[in-house]
């Protein structure tokens, strides 16, 4: 290379001759020729080789290929019984695999106003304490406006369906409107396998939007999300610790609303907060009744008068033992009603194993118990100077001649 640009610029700026040239610099008068007439550096190519190994297993390779198109490349080489190296192996394969495996490019999406939020759960680790002061892993749903890139999130206590869809719910209303479309992987409280789970059709037709499902192992399709999600892992979390879910929660949002939301985003040029009046302008208004939210359950109240909700048991008012009540589970509430009767209202433990008594309840028990204990015995109003008949056994001898003889 060296050579080539000195023999160029002797011939081009010092306008010696070729003989001139060759004799100052040692070469050759070809080589100095081809220097002076060729347009580009010269450059090292390996020429092909047909007995090189790699033509040796080439055609094996090309066989599993047709048959496993996205086979390994580290696989391919035990299969082949391949002995060189492994790096002129693997680039030999990526130079044909194409042929046999076409490429799945990903486009780049351009979002509209209102289209679409993409939701998703993020899980920080495990670094707030439940309700027995226990270090856990609750999951953050965040749901990211694509068009602004406002970014909604919060720490919900499960990731079963009545618990997503009451912070969708939440999180919808912060945004102040409903998308035309609501994205979700394949997360099994929203549904799997084209099939989506109870109360999220009922749901979305009450906020009149449709929920789309990525491929499973897609996650290009809700980059926005995946990005805020990073982003939260990276900017929000660093130096925190947090005393309780509710304390995450205000921690959370207070970022959001005064960093987050308020930068201007690297990719739009815009800052989300403004950017959401576009994006609201363009969804459709809040419905003007609340869709179902929180899970419900109907069962008979035991002896015992507790309920199981989250892993956690809930009191319930003892009347109503062996009669059918109706649990509902909130975010922030654990409520029992039998008919119209509200018989229990419990604020909703974090974590499980966990048991909550209402005192009234306690005392109602108690006062119960010691009615069962003191109630008359069975029977025992009867007067004991009642005559029973006796029967006459005589008539059963004289009737089957089976009296003494004389």
């Amino acid at each position: 290379m060296e050579d080539w640009a000195e023999i160029r610029r002797l011939h081009r700026s010092e306008k010696l001759s070729q003989a001139a040239i060759a004799r100052r610099l040692s070469l050759s008068r070809n080589t100095v020729a081809k220097a002076i007439s060729a347009d580009a550096p010269p450059r090292y190519e390996r020429a092909p080789s047909t007995t090189s190994g790699w033509a040796q297993v080439e055609l094996a390779v090309r066989a599993l290929l047709s048959q496993f198109p996205t086979m390994p490349a580290t696989v391919l080489a035990q299969r082949v019984g391949w002995a060189g190296g492994h790096s002129w192996f693997a680039e030999n394969v990526a130079r044909i695999r194409p042929e046999y495996a076409p490429a799945d490019p990903c486009d780049r999406l351009a979002h509209l106003p209102g289209e679409q939020v993409q939701c998703d759960l993020w899980f920080p680790g495990a670094l707030v304490p439940d309700h027995a002061g226990v270090l856990r892993s609750f999951p953050v749903l965040v749901m990211v406006a694509a068009y602004s890139r406002f970014i909604a999130a919060m720490m919900i206590p499960s990731r079963v369906s009545g618990d997503l869809l009451a912070g969708m719910w939440q999180l919808i209303q912060d945004i102040g409107a409903v998308p035309r479309t609501l994205l979700w992987d394949n997360e099994s409280g929203i549904g799997q396998r084209g099939r989506l789970a109870d109360g999220v059709a009922g749901f979305c037709g009450v906020l009149a939007t449709r929920l789309i499902q990525t491929r499973p192992y897609d996650p290009e399709s809700k980059g926005l999300v995946e990005r805020a999600n990073g982003y939260l892992q990276t900017s929000f979390l660093p130096g925190r610790t947090f005393t309780s879910p509710q304390d995450f929660n205000a921690q959370l949002w207070a970022w959001l609303a005064g960093i987050a939301n308020r930068r201007t985003h690297a990719r739009t040029g815009l800052i989300p907060a403004e950017a959401l009046a576009t994006d609201r302008a363009a969804m459709t208004a809040l419905p003007p009744v609340a869709p179902t939210t929180g899970t419900v359950a109907t069962t008979r109240l035991g002896r015992d008068y507790y309920v199981s909700s989250g892993g956690n048991a809930y009191s319930v008012h003892p009347e109503v033992i062996g009669r059918m009540i109706t649990v509902i589970t909130s975010l922030g509430r654990v409520t029992a009603v039998c008919g119209d009767r509200l018989v229990a209202d419990h604020q909703r433990l974090w974590g499980s194993a966990g048991l909550v008594t209402d005192p009234i309840h306690l005392a109602a028990a108690a006062g119960l118990r010691e009615q069962f204990r003191t109630r008359p015995a069975v029977g025992a109003h009867l007067s004991v100077e009642v005559e029973v008949e006796v029967a006459d056994l005589n008539a059963y001898d004289a009737r089957f001649g089976t009296g003494e003889v004389a």
